[in-house]
């Protein structure tokens, strides 16, 4: 089995040099990191109790599934953990790896989806940021995301709602009207509603333990955490 969808791949290939150009196909991504980043990291920092203040993820062992061109696995690595970034676009990990040996980073970039990574390694913290909406095979793909994480360990996700308001934001503004991503980018059916996940994921041990909705706020030109789920969404479970 995979959970590899062949036409994504090529799709995201083909804007493979643009992964770190903030006016480029990925303007989005770079507006959105700022947010994920400091979800991200506060999460881990209460969950696993650190107190390091200078590399607050210091030694913590992360896994980022689909990590295009590096946007999330560099500032993890900068914040001191110990990064792993798979991507099923050889291409996506080309421009990665790249950008990494210019600038002194230490980061492990394998071409590989979850199912075919060849360790025995379990991750304390596995990423699926963005990547959920484009697998070729949802409960295959967590399935396999699961079996990666060390018990304690914790799981984000993050994704858009399948619901109307997300086919006219997501779909209809933000790449018809407002030009933000390239026509395509999304289909509406490969959305994916926190209840689902919420179900498959408890199939395979990981309960829920946190989901905040994301808000872009259009007069302040940036992202922030909101209380609405109709759009885009992020969660963090926990391996049982």
């Amino acid at each position: 089995m995979s959970s590899v969808n062949k036409k994504e791949i090529e799709k995201f290939s083909r804007m493979a040099s643009e992964w770190w150009d903030p006016k480029g196909k990925f303007k989005p991504l770079h507006k959105f990191n700022p947010i994920r980043i400091k979800y991200i990291k506060e999460s881990i920092i209460e969950n696993f109790k650190l107190k390091n203040k200078i590399k607050p993820l210091n030694k913590i062992n992360i896994l980022d599934i689909g990590c295009g061109g590096g946007l999330l696995s560099e500032p993890m690595q900068r914040l001191g953990a110990n990064v792993t970034g798979i991507d099923a676009s050889i291409k996506n990990i080309k421009v990665a790896k790249l950008h990494a040996q210019k600038n002194k980073l230490k980061i492990n970039y394998l071409c590989s989806s979850p199912e075919k990574l060849k360790t025995k390694k379990k991750y304390d913290v596995i990423l699926n940021m963005e990547i959920v909406e484009h697998v070729d095979d949802l409960n295959f793909f967590l399935k396999s995301s699961s079996k990666l994480l060390k018990k304690n360990g914790l799981m984000f996700v993050a994704t858009i709602n399948k619901t109307l308001k997300s086919y006219v934001f997501a779909i209809v503004g933000a790449e018809y009207i407002l030009g933000w991503l390239p026509i395509g980018t999304h289909e509406w059916e490969k959305f994916v509603k926190p209840e689902e996940l919420k179900k498959i994921l408890k199939k395979n041990n990981l309960f829920l333990s946190k989901l905040d909705g994301m808000h872009f706020n259009i007069v302040k030109n940036q992202w922030k955490i909101s209380n609405d789920l109709s759009v885009n969404y992020i969660a963090e479970f926990i391996k049982n």
